[in-house]
């Protein structure tokens, strides 16, 4: 288990050039974890460690990352490797460049073991796969590990790593940190590049970290983000800064009516209640506010999603069908039958659902808390994953929280804020666009309460 901080392995491998006794190390934790790790790719890490050494030696370092290992959801390219997309074997493809974000995480330091599983495609919320299986829940065994960013939420939350790349079109790094137990940051949509990542839905993918901290995910998230000069929609803002500087004077906060909240346990509830009077407690203005609007969100969100997923995939499914898992080839189907009307009138709503959230909600406070999931990660055995309409009412139970603020756009981080003896309740903490440093230095602030009170 790694228990060093990322900033502790990069001060450590750097004062003692020993990147590939680490790498060694990790590789050495990770041999047997064959339903987290898809491919474990060993020798470029021991090259990677071996310059990075011979780099430190030098009295230099690659940068905030050097030597930390890592490892990625299976969807990020890499130039000679195979990118595998958690799909059937005859899927994958060979990479002829390196994705953007796997680039950048290279030049700031980081060794990468290797590949983590996924949802096929990504298409799922459960982080069940047809071809490969689920990934354990690292915090309550049995559980679902969340998708589809699933093995990135394991590896961190087994401690194999401490912080990984996953992506988030409904729900996909925060749902399963929130199944394991660690921190999910999904961006504003634009906010990183997704040159060289797999694609789903056009206008609600996004690239993100899941991590141990709050404080070791906005410092990946700071190193991946900004744009490339490639990614058309990647937007040329003012960067995240890598270090939190505490809650800002003046923050408000708001916290949901019950209207949003119809499936929240009571202990989920309990939670949020304590959480807004520890603000209370600190100074930290809050207020509530009517969102209730947002679960009608839901179902344009997934007209959306899976409109620009059925283009995506419409060569490959007319052409080799049998690679599909029953369940994605189903999905797509369906997806593909949509009229375009439906997809239409779905982009002109979430136009005016952002105007409105915008004013609404962001026009009164600064950020937003609500629950991730309703309560605690659903046993695995206990949910249904066939098709029809079984499969479409599970996703819209465990992305309620999620998937609306994919349609916005908005950034949102969830972290954990207590366990219980199901396994760990977590929160998200919403702004609007570009507010992802004032979103984690609340987070932070949340994190150190939470721990404080334990």
């Amino acid at each position: 288990m790694t228990a060093l901080t990322i900033d502790q392995q990069a001060a450590a491998r750097l004062t003692g050039c020993d990147a590939a006794k680490a790498t060694e190390t990790a590789l050495a934790a990770i041999d047997n974890e064959t339903t987290i790790f898809s491919r474990i790719e060993a020798d470029n890490a021991r090259a990677r460690a071996k310059a990075l050494d011979t780099l430190a030696a030098t009295g230099q370092s690659a940068g905030p990352l050097h030597g930390v290992t890592m490892a990625h959801k299976d969807m990020f390219d890499r130039a000679g490797s195979i990118t595998g997309f958690g799909a059937h074997p005859e899927a994958g493809k060979l990479a002829q460049r390196t994705s953007t974000v796997l680039a950048r995480l290279d030049a700031a330091g980081q060794v990468d073991l290797g590949r983590l599983y996924m949802s096929e495609f990504a298409m799922g919320p459960t982080g069940h796969n047809h071809h490969w299986g689920i990934p354990r829940n690292t915090a309550h065994p049995g559980a679902i590990s969340g998708g589809s960013s699933s093995g990135s939420g394991a590896a961190v939350g087994a401690g194999l790593v401490r912080a990984a790349l996953g992506s988030d079109t409904g729900g996909s790094i925060r749902l399963p940190a929130a199944a394991n137990g660690v921190v999910g940051f999904k961006p504003t949509q634009g906010r990183v590049p997704m040159t060289g990542v797999m694609p789903l839905c056009f206008t609600q993918d996004t690239v993100g970290p899941l991590a141990r901290t709050v404080a070791e995910a906005r410092l990946v998230l700071s190193v991946i983000a900004g744009p490339d000069g490639i990614d058309p929609v990647c937007a040329d803002v003012a960067p995240i800064p890598p270090r939190g500087t505490g809650v800002p004077d003046g923050l408000r906060v708001g916290f949901s009516d019950a209207g949003f909240l119809p499936a929240v346990s009571e202990r989920m509830h309990d939670m949020l209640s304590t959480l807004r009077n520890a603000m209370t407690h600190q100074g930290i203005a809050t207020e509530t506010l009517d969102i209730t609007d947002w679960a009608s969100y839901g179902e344009a969100a997934n007209v959306i999603a899976m409109s620009e997923a059925a283009a995506v995939h419409a060569d490959r499914l007319a052409l080799v069908p049998h690679v599909y898992g029953d369940q994605v080839r189903t999905r797509l189907a369906q997806a593909a039958a949509m009229p375009g009307f439906a997809y239409v009138r779905a982009r002109q709503l979430r136009q005016l659902a952002r105007k409105r959230a915008l004013e609404q909600v962001f026009g009164k406070v600064d950020l937003l808390v609500i629950p991730t999931l309703p309560d605690t990660a659903p046993m695995a055995a206990d949910v249904d994953i066939g098709g029809g309409q079984g499969i479409a009412q599970l996703i819209g139970s465990l992305v309620h929280f999620t998937r609306p603020i994919n349609f916005f756009g908005f950034p949102a981080l969830s972290l954990p804020v207590a366990m219980t003896e199901d396994g760990p309740l977590s929160v998200q903490v919403v702004g609007p666009d570009w507010s992802e440093s004032v979103i984690a230095d609340l987070a932070q602030w949340i994190e150190s309460t939470v721990s404080a009170a334990a």
